[in-house]
């Protein structure tokens, strides 16, 4: 950011999101603190999660992708001098899916957070809901047993 200039948003944490932080090793404390500068000035915007957190971005903190930051947009408190702010709401390992676990539990969700493909999937499909149910086809009556066969047409080699 060059001198002079505002980033483009507030920046707030839960409290819980700090505590993570401050229990992070330094490495990553500090690239999560460079990144989450890059984000406040508008220069870095983490990817959309989808399904039950969808409205929310995460952050690949390390190489190896081992750690996020999930975080949301919204508007900043009236007192600010930004429209909107960045809310971090968690800075924590992805193993095990536990840093979606635990920002489910900040949300106060009863459930774990299902991402949209696992909704799709357990989804009902709509064109089951739309159609009736399939008409069986009965089978022709020459291929019933005991009936008569029609008769065959000539086969044209045995014409005279």
């Amino acid at each position: 950011m060059s001198e002079g200039q505002q980033p483009a948003f507030g920046l707030s944490f839960d409290p819980r999101a700090l505590n993570d932080l401050l229990q992070a090793s330094s490495d990553i404390r500090d690239l999560t603190l460079a990144y989450l500068q890059e984000v406040v000035n508008a220069e870095r915007f983490g990817l959309r999660l989808t399904g039950d957190l969808e409205g929310y971005r995460k952050l690949f903190v390390d190489a190896r992708k081992d750690w996020r930051v999930v975080y949301g947009i919204r508007p900043a408190p009236e007192s600010s001098a930004h429209r909107r702010e960045i809310h971090v709401v968690a800075v924590r390992p992805r193993a095990g899916n536990d840093v979606y676990d635990e920002v489910g539990r900040r949300l106060g969700m009863t459930r774990r957070p299902l991402s949209a493909r696992t909704q799709a999937a357990r989804a009902r499909s709509p064109q089951l809901a739309t159609r009736g149910p399939v008409p069986r086809s009965a089978p022709l009556p020459s291929a019933m047993p005991g009936l008569p066969r029609p008769a065959q047409s000539p086969s044209p080699l045995h014409t005279r």
